[in-house]
């Protein structure tokens, strides 16, 4: 296959010019997938082969552009006839069929995808597969070109139209259907565990994969691609070592050069500082406050921003941090201990319920609620323990679902309980994470809250080769998407509005994925 050097990025609508590593990539990618029965250059597809192409890995760190190329892969094999998965209707299977599914870790880490035009979904929403209504399934056979337009009971010409209107544009079965004016309780009846094996799968954010989910998605996916930064931070309990780790060093891409897109980017250039052996704490201190008084995209903190913590959390080290803040955030804004505020943020911290609740179960976590899930609280339910809440990146967002909130409290080993239903997903309060738990989201402005990285600097602890401090500092930088607040002092604004939830009650309210409390 000829290489493509630094030309234009192939099967794209624009002048998009590769750097060398790029096309290095983009050209061993495509070696695989013709491997695989895939030949890019001529549009070829053959069979799928049970065998499959194996594992290979594209590696970079922040700004090397590994997002641009998985986007300009899918571009390329959506030109070339493969069927993109999204996880919410797949259609009918046919025997030739070749198919591409994009996958993120979380919510978040999708829909950063989503917003560049891929439509990446959850690794959970591939695992498990919708039952749909046989009725409604006709609307999504006919919207995914596998049916006649249908005549169905109660939905107007008009409705349909909606429904085609917005798949045009959104390419989202469930979506189609609530545009034409359907919840979700009516056309999706269950999930399954996925029972048959796809064909090809990219992975976004694949630092944050443990072994399990590797297993499983090797299961499923005879090529698969994974996409990862190898300066993040490794899954807790798997040593500092990250999946791509184990592969043999053919499979293995590197992306060295930062590309252009990210060149003249001050967060960047900060992360890349880190890289430097001889570099220590206060001379990357010293680095942020000059960057912060030449750049406005970086600002030398002396204070916690209580405004933004709404909706982009304080990135912390360490849990007694965490709670501190958290408990600060809810007396600046007037939160009684026995119940939540609307507006205040959550994090799912996974689902408490039995093995005869399966059901329920799965439509919690395909409905987003996964562990790690942002969420903000939209107020009560119409049952008691019940909550309405705001799925940060999910596709489909408004949720209500028996829930349990704990609020830590410091000092305290056992945290308080405002509300709960019996059983149901559990929340933890998200006005600060902890850096492990922000890895694979992204948010426009980011605090970082130095205090708790100097501490892990002084520990003098380790993490593959790596001082941990540098670890925590590359990841929590490369969180903020367009501003970064390196807050040096252990204070907190005063808010200048109270929380809010008007612009997320813009979208009409999503379908009860529980209709009633466990029992």
């Amino acid at each position: 296959m000829a290489r493509r050097g630094s030309m234009v990025a192939p099967m794209s609508d624009t002048q998009l010019t590769f750097s060398d590593d790029q096309a290095q990539a983009y050209d061993s990618v495509a070696e695989m997938l013709a491997h695989a029965g895939i030949n890019l250059d001529d549009a070829l597809l053959m069979p799928p082969r049970e065998a499959g192409a194996g594992v290979m890995a594209v590696i970079g760190k922040a700004g090397s552009g590994k997002t641009l190329l998985l986007a300009e892969l899918y571009k390329a094999l959506e030109q070339a006839g493969v069927d993109v998965i999204s996880g919410d209707y797949e259609g009918r299977k046919r025997k030739d069929r070749r198919t591409l599914a994009i996958l993120a870790p979380t919510n978040k880490a999708a829909s950063v995808l989503r917003l560049r035009g891929v439509p990446a979904t959850t690794i959970h929403r591939i695992l498990y597969t919708p039952v749909y209504d046989p009725e409604y399934e006709r609307i999504a056979e006919w919207l995914a070109g596998q049916g006649e337009r249908p005549e169905i009971e109660g939905l107007t010409e008009v409705a349909l139209d909606r429904a085609q209107a917005f798949y045009e544009v959104n390419k989202s079965i469930p979506g189609a259907l609530a545009a034409a004016g359907l919840r979700g309780s009516d056309f999706i009846t269950g999930w399954k565990r996925r029972e048959e094996p796809l064909d090809i799968g990219f992975v976004d954010e694949a630092s944050m994969l443990d072994e399990k989910q590797f297993e499983d998605l090797q299961e499923i996916f005879p090529t698969l691609l994974l996409f990862g930064d190898p300066a993040q931070l490794a899954p807790v309990n798997q040593s500092g070592a990250m999946v791509f780790d184990g592969l043999k060093d053919n499979r293995k891409l590197t992306l060295n050069r930062i590309h252009r897109q990210a060149q003249d980017n001050p967060i960047l250039d900060l992360a890349h500082a880190l890289a430097d052996p001889q570099l220590d704490f206060h001379q990357f201190e010293r680095l942020v406050e000059d960057t912060a008084a030449k750049d406005d995209r970086v600002i030398w903190g002396q204070r916690v921003e209580v405004d933004l913590m709404a909706r982009s959390p304080v990135l912390v080290w360490r849990n007694a941090t965490r709670i501190r803040l958290i408990n600060a955030f809810r007396q600046v804004h007037g939160a009684p201990e026995t119940e939540l505020l609307e507006g205040e943020p959550l994090i799912c911290d996974g689902i408490e319920l039995p093995l005869k609740h399966r059901k329920k179960r799965l439509d919690l976590e395909a409905r987003g609620l996964i562990k790690g899930a942002q969420v903000i609280y939209l107020g009560p339910g119409r049952k008691p323990g019940f909550s309405r809440l705001h799925v940060m990146g999910a596709e489909d967002p408004q949720v209500s679902a028996a829930s349990i909130v704990k609020i830590e409290k410091p000092d305290e080993e056992e945290p308080f309980i405002p509300f709960a239903a019996r059983m149901g997903a559990t929340f933890l309060h998200g006005a600060a994470v902890t850096i492990h738990k922000a890895q694979g989201s992204q948010w426009d402005t980011v605090q970082v809250f130095a205090p708790d990285i100097y501490a892990a600097a002084r520990m003098g602890r380790t993490e593959a080769g790596q001082p941990l401090w540098k670890r925590l500092a590359y990841v929590a930088i490369t969180r903020a998407q367009d501003r970064l607040i390196w807050v040096v002092r252990n204070r907190l604004s005063k808010p200048t509005h109270g929380l809010r939830v008007d612009d997320l009650r813009a979208a009409p309210a999503a379908p009860l994925v529980l209709e009633e409390e466990p029992q």
